[in-house]
């Protein structure tokens, strides 16, 4: 990774880029955290607006999502997601890459992509299919060309074998039907839910795919010293534990009910790990609103493969998020609007990393001094 001066320069950067876009009810000119964030995590679960998790709908039946997590951190109530269905916001997350008419129905069958391979200005291809040529880089493949760690911990990941394709870098083989778009009471997991996998850039490099993109339980031996976890971690539950699932074939109750307690242990665990406590970041977001909220933020770009991103509408609906951070005052509140495109955009802006298809877009706010608010990073 950077050294830390290194660091200084680039969020000096993004904050002064940020601080216009502030509400009057922001932080104005926050003091710069002293020293590299070095350790971003970041769990995504599934289908929920705003309204239901951490607004005025809110059930009480996740109170460690709706209550606990916004009181440690930052909660950014003008949240979005950038599209329908599930697949297309995890690979803006991951790549930047816009939504294409394959990735919009999940890609039930994993096929090959079909058109342009060189990135037009905006870092796009134009065409179509699931997994996109070797020219599309991750930020996991921008962030080990320069030196640093990163995971993705998938839960049941390859639990079942025959169905998914292992505990490591699961995926179906090119062409084939998708064995994951629901769940058995063995093995939950969803390969839509693993954006890595839509990626020649990752999955042509066999061995060094499977020693990134694991299954979950992995990242306890991880986060036991700061030597062994990743300077970028992605983390996905479960089709029950993330909130997509209701009645789950394990007897679980499932949405929000059971992604709590999902929340309440391995948050717990991220939290107490040295990498977390020295100079983490913990981003917890939703990947869509409901089909209905076609709602879009940030100027979000459209094309060049699909004229509307949220099927019925320009964007992915308002889905929130919270942060927490040694950098971040708890119980702050942002109202500065961010998609999944300022959140790439970010996370590559604090490891020093370039930006990635849309995440470049002109004007794109990422994380500023509204978010971090704590000048020390010091522990709570």
């Amino acid at each position: 990774m950077r050294p830390d001066k290194n660091f200084a320069t680039a969020l000096v950067l993004m904050l002064a880029a940020s601080t216009g876009a502030c509400s009057a009810a922001t932080s104005q000119g926050a003091p710069l955290p002293p020293r590299a964030i070095g350790h971003v995590f970041i769990i995504v679960l599934e289908n929920k607006g705003y309204a239901s998790t951490f607004g005025a709908k809110a059930d009480g039946r996740s109170p460690y999502l709706s209550r606990d997590l916004p009181g440690m951190g930052a909660l950014l109530t003008q949240y979005y997601a950038i599209g329908h269905s599930s697949l297309p916001n995890y690979i803006a997350m991951v790549s930047g890459q816009s939504p294409n008419p394959e990735t919009q129905k999940n890609c039930p069958v994993f096929l090959d992509w079909k058109g342009a391979t060189t990135p037009d200005a905006d870092g796009q291809v134009a065409g179509t299919g699931c997994v996109y040529p070797d020219t599309i880089r991750t930020i996991g493949n921008q962030l080990q060309d320069a030196g640093g760690t990163w995971k993705a911990y998938l839960e049941d990941m390859g639990n079942d074998p025959k169905r998914d394709g292992g505990r490591r870098c699961a995926h179906p083989a090119i062409g084939a039907v998708d064995r994951t778009p629901s769940s058995t009471a063995e093995d939950q997991y969803a390969t839509r839910h693993n954006p890595f996998m839509y990626h020649h850039a990752i999955i042509d490099d066999v061995s060094n795919c499977q020693a990134r993109v694991v299954a979950l339980d992995e990242l306890s031996a991880d986060l036991r010293t700061e030597a062994t976890t990743p300077n970028y971690a992605f983390v996905v539950p479960n089709l029950c534990h993330d909130g997509h699932d209701t009645n789950c074939p394990t007897g679980e109750p499932g949405g929000l009910v059971s992604a709590d307690p999902f929340l309440r242990q391995w948050v717990g665990r991220i939290l107490a790990s040295r990498a977390f406590r020295k100079d983490g970041l913990l981003i917890v977001t939703f990947d869509e609103a409901a089909r209905r909220d076609t709602a879009a933020c940030c100027n979000e770009p459209t094309g060049p493969n699909t004229r509307l991103p949220g099927k019925r509408g320009p964007g992915g609906g308002r889905v929130g998020a919270v942060l927490i951070s040694p950098f971040i005052r708890p119980g702050t509140v942002s109202d500065v609007p961010y998609n999944h495109y300022s959140m790439l955009k970010s996370v590559e802006q604090l490891l020093g990393l370039d930006y990635l298809g849309f995440a470049g877009q002109a004007g794109l706010v990422p994380f500023g001094p509204d978010v971090f608010t704590r000048p020390t990073g010091s522990a709570r």
